[in-house]
C-alpha cells in the first residue's frame, strides 16, 4: 500500500446524480459543440452563441458554491464536466477552466468582500476571468517570476510581463502574481511572492497578441503586460509575501481538471479510431479484422480506462481533502495526459492518410493532448513532486532533486 495508508484511500464514490449530470453535459457537447468544432478550428475563435448556451445550463458555475452564484456540485462533477466537454472541444473546456483558475484562489484565500464582488459574475457567466502567473522565464518554476509590486501608500504598483495566459483576451478580472520582496536565500526562493486581483480596465493593464500555439485552437493564450498598474490594498489576495501557497494550492486542484481534460481527449480519439476501423475497408476486409489494428484499439481502451479510474480516484481524494490528494493529482495528471498523447497518436495511425488531413479533425486530438502534458506543471515536474513526497514520507524532510 505504500505510500498510501489503506484500501479506503482507493475508494471512488459515484452516484446517480453524477451520471445524470454526465448525460446532460454530453447532450450539450453533442448538440452545441460538435457541430461547431471545425468552425472553431478554422476561425480560432469560440462563437458567442456557445457561451450563451453554456450559461443557460449553468456550466460556467459548476463546482462553485451557490452562495457565490455558482451551481454547486463536488469535485467529481467538475471532473465529469471537464471530461465530457474535452471529448468534443478541449478549447471550450479550457475557457471554463481559466475561470476556475481565478475563482479557486479567490474562494480559498480571498476575503468575504472579494468573494462577493468577484466570484458571482464569473460563476453566472456574465464575465470571464484568468490566472496570470507564467512568465517568459518562469513556468513550472513559480518562484522564478520577475514581475514586481511596490507599495505606494494605500496601493501596490505592479510592473511586469505575463506569458501564455489562457483566457486573458476576454477576461475582466485576473489574479496576478508579483514579487513583493526578495527571497531571503536560494533555499527559500518561494518566499516574497504575493497575488493580487486585477481588473482589466485599470490603467496600465494591456493584453498582448494571441500566441499561436500548436493546439487548443479557439482558446489560445495571450501575453499580459503590466505597466505601473495601481492595485488597491484591498485587492491583495491572501497574505503579503505568501503567494507561493496560493499558487501551488490552486495548481494542486487544477491538476485533476487537466487529467480529466486528457481523459476526454483520449475518449474522443478512441471513439473516432474505433468507428473508422469498423467502416474502412482494406483488402476487402474491415480494418478492425487486422490484428495490427485490433491490438492497437485494445491497448488504447486499456490505457484510457486506467487513466479514467486514476482521475476519478484523484477527484475523490480531493473532495475529501485527503493528505494523499496532492500526490494523486500529480499521478493522474502525469498518466492521463501521456495516455491522451499515446491514444491520439495511435488514432492517427489507424486512420492512415486521413488521420493527418486537417479536414478530418483527427490530428487535432494529438495537438491538444501534447499541450496537456506541459501546462499546470510539466509532467517531469509531476515526477519530481511525486518523488519528493515519497522521500518526505520516509525521512521526514524534503530532499532537493536536480
Amino acid at each position: 500500500m505504500f505510500p498510501f495508508e489503506g484500501l479506503q484511500d482507493f475508494e471512488i464514490k459515484l452516484t446517480e446524480d453524477h451520471e445524470l449530470f454526465r448525460r446532460s453535459v454530453r447532450e450539450f457537447a453533442e448538440r452545441v459543440l460538435a457541430p461547431n468544432v471545425m468552425r472553431i478550428e478554422r476561425d480560432n475563435e469560440i462563437p458567442q452563441e456557445i457561451y450563451e448556451e453554456a450559461k443557460k445550463m449553468g456550466l460556467m458555475g459548476v463546482g462553485i458554491p451557490e452562495a457565490y452564484g455558482g451551481q454547486g456540485g463536488d469535485v467529481m462533477m467538475t471532473t465529469i464536466a471537464n471530461e465530457e466537454l474535452s471529448r468534443i472541444s478541449p478549447a471550450f473546456m479550457v475557457r471554463i477552466g481559466a475561470n476556475h483558475l481565478f475563482t479557486t484562489p479567490v474562494l480559498l484565500f480571498g476575503t468575504e468582500e472579494q468573494k462577493r464582488k468577484y466570484v458571482p459574475p464569473v460563476a453566472r457567466g456574465e464575465v470571464f476571468a484568468a490566472h496570470a502567473n507564467t512568465e517568459p522565464g518562469a513556468g513550472s518554476d513559480v518562484a522564478g517570476i520577475k514581475t514586481v509590486a511596490k507599495k505606494d501608500g494605500s496601493h501596490w504598483v505592479l510592473n511586469g510581463r505575463k506569458y501564455f495566459i489562457t483566457g486573458s483576451d476576454k477576461a475582466s478580472y485576473l489574479v496576478v502574481s508579483a514579487r513583493t520582496s526578495p527571497p531571503p536565500n536560494r533555499a527559500e526562493r518561494w518566499k516574497g511572492i504575493t497575488f493580487f486581483i486585477v481588473e482589466r480596465e485599470w490603467p496600465g493593464v494591456k493584453i498582448g497578441g494571441k500566441i499561436n500555439v500548436m493546439g487548443l485552437r479557439g482558446e489560445q493564450p495571450n501575453e499580459v503586460i503590466l505597466e505601473d498598474v495601481k492595485v488597491p490594498e484591498e485587492n491583495v489576495l491572501g497574505k503579503v509575501d505568501e503567494g507561493f501557497k496560493v499558487a501551488v494550492t490552486t495548481y494542486d486542484r487544477g491538476r485533476v481538471g487537466v487529467a480529466a481534460q486528457a481523459v476526454g481527449i483520449a475518449q474522443g480519439a478512441f471513439e473516432r479510431a474505433f468507428n473508422y476501423s469498423l467502416q474502412r475497408q482494406a483488402f476487402e476486409r474491415p480494418l478492425i479484422s487486422f490484428e495490427g489494428v485490433a491490438f492497437k484499439l485494445a491497448d488504447m481502451l486499456a490505457h484510457l480506462e486506467s487513466a479514467r479510474l486514476l482521475t476519478y480516484w484523484a477527484s475523490n481524494l480531493a473532495e475529501k481533502n485527503s493528505p494523499q490528494a496532492v500526490m494523486a493529482a500529480s499521478l493522474a495528471k502525469l498518466i492521463a495526459t501521456e495516455v491522451a498523447e499515446e491514444v491520439s497518436s495511435l488514432a492517427i495511425k489507424i486512420h492512415g492518410g486521413a488521420g493527418v488531413e486537417v479536414r478530418t479533425g483527427v490530428e487535432r486530438y494529438l495537438r491538444d493532448a501534447m499541450i496537456t502534458t506541459i501546462y499546470e506543471g510539466a509532467n517531469d515536474i509531476q515526477r519530481l513532486m511525486v518523488i519528493r513526497d515519497l522521500v518526505r514520507k520516509v525521512v521526514g524532510r524534503t530532499v532537493e532533486l536536480v
